[in-house]
């Protein structure tokens, strides 16, 4: 059974750094893409960022261009999303997904599996 887990969010002062991370299990992970998506209440699923199977395509929202970076471990069944100069707008529930796709997608339906949420919230 497909099972993805977020950890690490927690409250943090603008500007502070962050990093989340997604476990995943009960898939082949690297025959995955993996993107991270957030939601703020009463908001759509917002893609924040995307990592191909083997990194070789990673794509960027705007909002977090040059501010977040993601990363994977195929061999740990993780990826990681480190976030710099954290902005109050930046808080939300951030979610790690799972596509079975070759590039990388931005949208929410491309994604079969789906972790139950990280919260982070900057305070400004």
């Amino acid at each position: 059974q497909a099972r993805l887990v977020e950890s690490g969010g927690r409250l943090v002062q603008a500007g502070d750094s962050l990093r989340v991370s997604c476990a995943a299990s009960g898939i082949t992970f690297d025959s995955y893409v993996v993107g991270w998506f957030r939601q703020v209440p009463g908001k759509e699923f917002e893609f924040i960022a995307g990592i191909s199977r083997l990194g070789g395509e990673i794509k960027y929202a705007d909002a977090v261009k040059g501010r977040f970076t993601i990363s994977r471990d195929n061999t740990k069944q993780m990826t990681d999303l480190q976030m710099n100069s954290l902005k109050p707008e930046d808080t939300a529930v951030y979610y790690c997904a799972a596509a079975f796709t070759v590039r990388v997608m931005t949208t929410r339906r491309e994604y079969a599996y789906w972790g139950q949420g990280t919260q982070v919230t900057v305070s400004s």
